[in-house]
């Protein structure tokens, strides 16, 4: 075996291997780094609320300058409502509802107030409220009301005031730091409870309160007061369904919240990345051509004296070996500098999404790991295989 290896380093080209090297390396670093990458930034659009299921839609009115010259209003009828549970696409339909008094909230972090205001409180049937043990749970005389927030609170909260006033930022597993009181005041009466923050939602523009608390707290503060609903929340099978987005116009309605564009998103991301993978693949298969035209002109050149070898009893596989070990390695090497590189590639951009979604998963890069792992076995066996065959083939031809 060391004579086979004395022949291949009189004859190896350093340039030919460096630019497989390169090429290689370029090639499994698009890979690793398109799918890392879309494994990251997918959670962005397609992760759930704390609370809110995946396949809701909420659903309103749009606003016009027709409809407000007109003076039609932006709240949905029975007939409306009725007609929309009748969808085919339509699983479960349920509506939002709203405060009929007064209510305003103080909320602080650490001591310190980051709100005073006058706010709006609205709620959902249950069955709408992916719910975890009683956390949502409330009935008449309890002095603590469970509350959802707009994930916008948070995020103006740790991009603006938590940062001029030095205080932590808040994400999902913080959520017991925020110290939340509600006044209500109404019909003559006025009581004061304290709001406990059970969950954060994209979906939301304003507080989510239990339907028990809202049916109790209207009928005790406004009792003679009702409204239409002005949103409408669906249970879809699939949010993407072309019937829905139909439908959606031919009443002039829309989705409020971006779950429909999030999806369109998702899978343009999804082409996207799709195609920078495959363009990565490409490279590495140029790569290996490479390889195997360097090794073959290696083998080539040496046929000869490889021949020779093979006459006093060597073996096709022991003649193979030195060119079968030389391929693992440069690929090995390749494989272990990407994954190096792609370490730090992600520590970087990773820093920027979760500085901008608190929320989101930090992840690993274990798939990744896989994948780089079936790639270099993948290249590797085919590279042996290659060789194998040509070393065959001069052990033929002596014959």
């Amino acid at each position: 075996m060391n004579l086979v290896w004395k022949l291949l380093r009189q004859h190896i080209s350093l340039p030919q291997f460096a630019g497989f090297f390169f090429a290689n390396l370029f090639g499994m670093l698009i890979v690793l780094l398109g799918y890392q990458f879309y494994r990251d930034v997918i959670p962005v659009f397609t992760s759930e609320d704390s609370f809110m299921k995946s396949d809701y839609l909420i659903i309103n009115k749009k606003i016009g300058a027709a409809s407000a010259l007109s003076g039609r209003g932006n709240t949905f009828n029975v007939s409306e409502i009725d007609e929309l549970k009748s969808q085919p696409f339509a699983k479960t339909v349920g509506q939002f509802t709203s405060i009929e008094y007064k209510a305003e909230a103080a909320m602080g972090v650490n001591g310190q107030q980051v709100l005073n205001s006058e706010i709006s409180f609205e709620s959902v049937p249950d069955t709408f409220v992916d719910s975890k043990g009683d956390n949502w749970a409330w009935k008449e005389g309890d002095r603590v009301v469970p509350v959802i927030l707009p994930r916008t609170y948070i995020t103006m909260y740790n991009f603006g005031f938590a940062q001029s006033h030095s205080l932590p930022k808040l994400s999902d597993g913080l959520m017991g730091m925020i110290d939340m009181k509600i006044f209500i005041h109404g019909n003559g009466k006025q009581e004061e409870f304290k709001g406990k923050v059970v969950g954060f939602s994209n979906r939301l523009s304003s507080i989510l309160v239990p339907q028990s608390f809202m049916d109790w707290s209207n009928d005790r503060f406004a009792p003679n007061q009702h409204s239409n609903p002005t949103r409408l929340i669906m249970n879809v099978g699939n949010p993407a369904n072309q019937q829905i987005t139909k439908y959606l116009d031919s009443k002039n309605y829309e989705v409020e919240d971006d779950k429909l564009d999030a999806e369109k998103t998702t899978y343009f991301l999804r082409m996207t990345v799709t195609m920078v993978m495959v363009v990565g693949l490409v490279i590495s298969l140029l790569s290996f051509y490479i390889l195997m035209l360097s090794i073959y002109l290696l083998v080539q050149k040496n046929s000869s004296k490889l021949e020779t070898l093979l006459l006093i009893g060597y073996s096709p596989g022991r003649v193979a070996r030195p060119y079968e070990l030389l391929t693992i390695g440069l690929n090995l090497s390749v494989l272990l500098i990407t994954l190096v590189a792609l370490f730090f590639i992600r520590r970087y951009y990773m820093e920027i999404i979760i500085s901008l979604f608190p929320e989101i998963d930090d992840g690993s890069m274990i798939p990744s790991l896989s994948l780089g792992l079936c790639l270099f076995v993948l290249i590797s066996c085919m590279n042996v295989i290659a060789v194998r065959h040509k070393i065959v083939n001069i052990w033929r031809r002596k014959e």
